[in-house]
Parts: C-alpha cells; sequence; structure tokens
C-alpha cells in the first residue's frame, strides 16, 4: 500500500519506481557535486576528491552542497512536477523547528561527548582555547553557516526527496530502508570502516524516525547541523572521520583508551555511547503516533506500516 508523507499533493510528473530512486539520487549527486569538488581541489581547499584542507575547505564545501540542493530542487519541480513542501519543506514555524532541532543535536552531541569523557574515553587538554584568538571564533561562526547548508541539503535530499519519493512508489518501510542505505552509500570512502557505515546507517534511520515523527524536514535539518558544528568546533575531535582544524569552543580532548569508547580517528560519532543513543531515540521516534495523525490528517489504520 502506498502512502504519502509531508503533503498529499499529487505529483503531475514522472515519479521513479522506488528501486531505481537510490541510484537516481547518487546519478543527481555525483554529476551535481563533481565540479565544484573538482574545482576546490584544483584550488587547494580540499585534498583531491577527499576531505577538506582547514577552516576555509569545511565553509567552501557550501559550493557542491548548494549545487546538490539546487538539482534536486529543479528535479522534483521539473520532473516530477510536485512543490518542495512535498520533500519536507512544509509546515509553520520551519525557523522555530529548525532552531529547536539545532539546539538538540548541540545536546545529544554534548551528552555524548560528556559520556565518553566520564568514562575516560577522553582527558581534558585546554579549557576553551578558541577564545584566545578572535580569528578563530570568526571560523566557527563561518564553520556554523557551512553546515547549514551541507547538513540541510543532505537531510533534503535523502530524509525530504528520496524518502517521500520511495513512499509514493511503496510504502515507509521501503523509505526508511532505501533512502538509509543511499546516505550510508555515499559515505563510503576508502578509509570507512564497517562499524563506521554501521554508525552511519543507524544515524540515517534516526533522521527518518525524527521525519516520520514530524511530517517535515525542519527540525531534523537543524539536528543535523547542531550535531556536526558542536563536534567539529567544541571539542576539537574529528566529525565522520574530518578534522576541523580549529581550536575548541568549549574544552578541547584528547582520545585515550578503546577506539569503541572514544571513536578514535572517527570523533564521537564512532562511540558506543552514540550508537546506543541513536539507537534508542530513534526507537522512542518509531514507538511515538506521527504528526499527521496527532493532527488528525493521517489516522492510523490496520495493517499500516510504522
Amino acid at each position: 500500500m502506498t502512502q504519502m508523507i509531508f503533503s498529499d499533493e499529487p505529483a503531475k510528473g514522472w515519479i521513479p519506481p522506488s528501486i531505481a530512486a537510490p541510484f537516481i539520487c547518487i546519478f543527481i549527486l555525483v554529476i551535481s557535486m563533481l565540479p565544484g569538488d573538482l574545482g576546490l581541489a584544483y584550488l587547494g581547499f580540499t585534498e583531491p576528491m577527499g576531505p577538506p584542507r582547514g577552516p576555509l575547505g569545511f565553509f567552501l564545501m557550501l559550493v557542491s552542497f548548494s549545487a546538490l540542493g539546487l538539482a534536486v530542487a529543479g528535479w522534483v519541480r521539473w520532473v516530477e512536477k510536485r512543490s518542495l513542501a512535498s520533500a519536507g519543506l512544509c509546515g509553520e514555524g520551519g525557523l522555530k523547528k529548525f532552531l529547536t532541532g539545532l539546539a538538540v543535536g548541540i545536546g545529544m552531541m554534548g551528552a555524548i561527548v560528556t559520556a565518553i569523557a566520564h568514562s575516560g574515553g577522553y582527558r581534558v587538554a585546554d579549557l576553551a582555547p578558541a577564545f584566545a584568538t578572535p580569528a578563530a571564533l570568526g571560523w566557527i561562526a563561518l564553520l556554523l553557516a557551512g553546515f547549514v547548508v551541507q547538513a540541510s541539503v543532505e537531510e533534503f535530499v535523502f530524509r525530504g526527496w528520496l524518502f517521500s519519493a520511495v513512499m509514493r512508489r511503496w510504502n515507509m518501510t521501503a523509505a526508511f530502508i532505501l533512502s538509509s542505505a543511499a546516505f550510508t552509500f555515499v559515505h563510503l570512502s576508502p578509509r570507512a570502516t564497517v562499524s563506521a557505515l554501521v554508525m552511519t546507517f543507524i544515524f540515517a534511520i534516526f533522521a527518518c524516525a525524527w521525519v516520520r515523527y514530524s511530517n517535515s524536514i525542519w527540525g531534523v535539518m537543524g539536528w543535523h547541523v547542531g550535531w556536526n558544528w558542536f563536534a567539529g568546533a567544541g571539542f576539537d575531535v574529528p566529525i565522520t572521520g574530518l578534522d576541523t582544524g580549529l581550536p575548541a569552543l568549549v574544552v578541547k580532548l584528547v582520545p585515550v583508551g578503546p577506539a569503541w569508547l572514544n571513536g578514535a580517528g572517527e570523533g564521537p560519532e564512532g562511540s558506543v555511547f552514540t550508537l546506543a543513543l541513536l539507537t534508542v531515540a530513534g526507537l522512542i521516534l518509531l514507538l511515538l503516533p506521527r504528526s499527521r495523525e496527532r493532527e488528525g490528517i493521517d489516522p492510523p489504520r490496520s495493517g499500516q506500516q510504522p
């Protein structure tokens, strides 16, 4: 049974078959981001087809991600011929939901880092070293702007467009699995470990559970921004294995002990605490009624997919 999320607006164009949608997503991602990635690598802001070099490289990643966001928005409007609201940018109070999600993301990352430190996985090396250099605070602000674009576009593409496109052709369970599998695939790299890929998939499932609960992507966009930014700027630890090259805004932490505890080169995302928190949080969101059900728009039916 096909299902709707975000909006009941019918598509007037072509919705790809569910099994094809992730491949189309990856194709659009590659052709839209490749020119920007190659340009940044040529100018020395990123490693060749690799991570950004320093804070400016992180900020300039908004070039490639902006191109991706525009490409997918164009696909939604001109190929599928439906509104961006039907791809998750819907509902009232979008800014408030975004800022609430931002605070939750910062809080969850802070809780994970605190748990790791109290368990002996980090030692404190310095307190708020970023405040010793005003220029560092400026770079930290620019890093936030970069993550606003990067994380928001990822949520729009994977939990907005791809999730809703699969649901329109199939059902919510398929949308969870296929969108999360595509998100995990695009995070493949030669340095990616099996545990890192498992964590990426759990991360994606949690984000899907959030949009299922809230019936929009505003909140999870903010959460993703806060999660990435606070890890990269708050503690001088890697975020998804990448080093921002900035002094810590809160406290500089140095990993000690086993990798399963502190995540080692992956940063706190590689910790068992992150796996536990995202799993539990995702299950809680799945058990809560959807926003459409709470508002009486989409009452649950017998046999309906979760």
